[in-house]
């Protein structure tokens, strides 16, 4: 018997009606009395399940619906048409149940309150929760150490770095150790090392306790280390769910062809020109993008014009991939 899902999203919609102002002065007087709306789409028909345990990439350009998605599955907005239940439980009927059992951590937003050290706004959530001092205590001290902030708990939160603050963010959200987690750009700012940090976290977090997470993010590498799946959104219509290796085998329609040529940098552009896109020419390497299905070809015509001692053939990195989708 088949595990049934966490999360089950039906044909959700969401449209907002947004104030439409005239240009000029006399514009703003007649809006006083008479306003022009229009009907924006955020979210359209979307549809999609997440099993226990599945740790989701919610991809999108900004502005394509992911952020909505989440919210309304967080139970923060209601949608205009459509269903879905996560754990069971219809979200914007924010039952008491079910908000015990979740957690939605937005980037660009503070669930710590600013003036206070982290750790009083931590042992107030632990107290709307109903944690024991114990498991607060064990919670805490194992999280701030695998996330290295064990001696920022009585820093001000305003005087804590994005990254730290971050950090204790998370660990806020993942206080009650909730069933299904919805993140919302938790790396947008870090260093390079913060984001490192967070993302071992997140992956061992998601092992251990089998947390279900949808999360959203810009940056590749967040989706590459986490996620095996990808959801990507477009104008809130959704265009693609499946593996992330998937992603390359649908859309990319060339590969990376890398020589290396003793002389390389003293062939004319306009020559090499003819074997495909050059993307780089340095003293030792040739490197070309190719379309695929001139790939055999290419790689003929070249072996037997340069003097070539290795040759190797890559997928287009997913990134770009991903760039050139939003592109479109």
């Amino acid at each position: 018997m088949s595990t049934p899902p966490v999360i089950e999203v039906q044909g959700l919609t969401k449209s907002f009606r947004t104030y439409k102002k005239e240009p000029g002065f006399w514009g703003a007087i007649r809006g006083l009395g008479r306003r022009h709306y229009e009907q924006t789409v955020a979210v359209k028909d979307v549809n999609f399940t997440v099993a226990p345990g599945e740790f989701v990439g919610f991809l999108g350009p900004n502005g394509a619906g992911k952020t909505t998605t989440l919210k309304m599955l967080a139970g923060l907005l209601h949608p205009s048409q459509g269903q879905a239940r996560v754990l069971g439980y219809v979200p914007w009927e924010r039952a008491d149940g079910y908000r015990r059992q979740f957690a939605l951590l937005l980037g660009q937003k503070n669930q710590l309150w600013w003036d206070l050290p982290a750790r009083e706004s931590l042992e107030l959530n632990a107290r709307i929760y109903g944690l024991s001092r114990p498991e607060f205590e064990r919670t805490v001290g194992h999280m701030t150490e695998l996330l290295r902030v064990q001696d920022k708990l009585n820093v001000m939160v305003r005087e804590l770095s994005l990254g730290e603050r971050m950090k204790l963010e998370l660990i806020a959200a993942l206080l009650h150790r909730p069933k299904v987690l919805f993140l919302d750009e938790p790396t947008i700012g870090l260093d390079v090392v913060s984001q490192k940090t967070v993302r071992e976290f997140l992956r061992e977090y998601n092992a251990r306790e089998k947390t279900t997470i949808l999360l959203t993010s810009h940056y590749m590498a967040d989706i590459q280390e986490l996620c095996r799946r990808v959801i990507i959104i477009d104008h809130g219509t959704i265009f693609f769910d499946g593996l992330l290796g998937d992603i390359v085998d649908r859309f990319a329609d060339s590969k990376i062809i890398t020589l290396q040529v003793a002389g390389a940098a003293e062939y004319p552009a306009a020559e090499l020109a003819g074997y495909g896109e050059l993307l780089e020419q340095s003293p030792g390497t040739l490197k070309f993008k190719v379309k695929r299905d001139r790939q055999i070809a290419v790689c003929k015509a070249l072996l037997d014009h340069f003097p070539v001692t290795d040759i190797d053939i890559e997928e287009v990195p997913i990134e770009d991939v991903i760039r050139q989708i939003f592109a479109r």
